[in-house]
């Protein structure tokens, strides 16, 4: 069997790691590359815009309605340019483990060779980064990825859950667990954001995949159910995406990053607090002028 390129990208719930998943398989696909999507979110909407605005049945739902044995076409569908898509699922709510999910879906794809008889150039598993544990942990933990990246902003929270995300990586990483690859770096608008995340990566010995502006163009794609490579394939914006899923691709990079330790993410975060103040302060005092 061919080498498949396993890549999970992790980032905090809304920080836009399925959309920016989703586009980076459509571009993927777009260049010619046989493409698998796993959602790994209990939300089960990773695949939203792939195949334009359905919900799909996911292996745990499926699993629960128990009618007869499970089979590879219950729970892989295609999507936009013949991307196949997957949705691992949740618990019922309030019974059982979020991350269960995970476990049973990757137990599946592998029990049933669903690998061998799709052949996919690149498997892409989006899994929620705002705890690592348990299922979530899995794609690190048994090195079911060949590489992990994050999807952050400069918002603290976001940084906060990528510090966390890497101190699951170095945990792992003497077991045979997965390595880090890059920051994604999503919605920067302003050069202070870049600042930011460009300082965290120098604090934390990581480095970033690529920036992604924040747009309208892909909100209006999502609305209508699409990736904004199906929608506005023409627009900057997939350009961006098309770019980044090509840096990936090629991307050989894979270490064991240095998370902060809590204090130390406090005092990095506050001594950021205090550069911004002083920098509204300045740009304030240039407007009265």
């Amino acid at each position: 069997m061919k080498k498949i390129k396993e890549i999970a990208i992790y980032g905090k719930g809304g920080i836009g790691k399925s959309t920016t998943t989703s586009n980076i398989s459509a571009a993927l696909s777009d260049a010619g590359y046989n493409v698998m999507q796993v959602g790994c979110d209990p939300k089960s909407d990773s695949t939203h815009t792939l195949t334009g605005g359905k919900s799909i049945p996911t292996v745990l739902e499926s699993l629960r309605k128990g009618r007869g044995a499970l089979k590879v076409e219950d729970v892989i569908f295609e999507g936009f340019n013949g991307i196949h898509c997957v949705e691992a699922g949740g618990p019922e709510p309030g019974v059982g483990c979020a991350g269960r999910g995970i476990i049973t879906a990757v137990e599946f794809l592998k029990q049933q060779n669903v690998y061998e008889e799709y052949a996919p150039d690149v498997v892409l598993y989006d899994v929620l980064g705002d705890v690592v544990c348990g299922g979530f942990a899995m794609p690190i933990r048994e090195g079911v990825a060949d590489q992990v990246y994050t999807v952050s902003s400069a918002d603290f929270m976001a940084i906060y859950a990528a510090n966390n995300l890497f101190k699951g990586i170095k945990k792992y990483s003497t077991g045979g667990g997965a390595l880090f690859s890059g920051i994604i770096a999503n919605s920067i608008t302003f050069s202070a954001q870049k600042d930011i995340l460009k300082d965290f990566v120098d604090q934390t010995d990581s480095t970033i995949a690529g920036f992604v502006p924040r747009s309208l163009t892909v909100t209006q794609a999502e609305l209508a159910g699409k990736t904004t490579i199906e929608a506005d394939p023409e627009s900057a914006q997939a350009d961006v995406y098309r770019k980044l899923a090509k840096d990936i691709y090629n991307n050989k990079n894979e270490y064991v990053p240095s998370p902060l330790e809590s204090d130390e993410l406090k005092d990095w975060a506050e001594s950021w607090s205090d550069k911004l103040l002083e920098l509204k302060k300045q740009e304030e005092g240039d407007f009265k002028i």
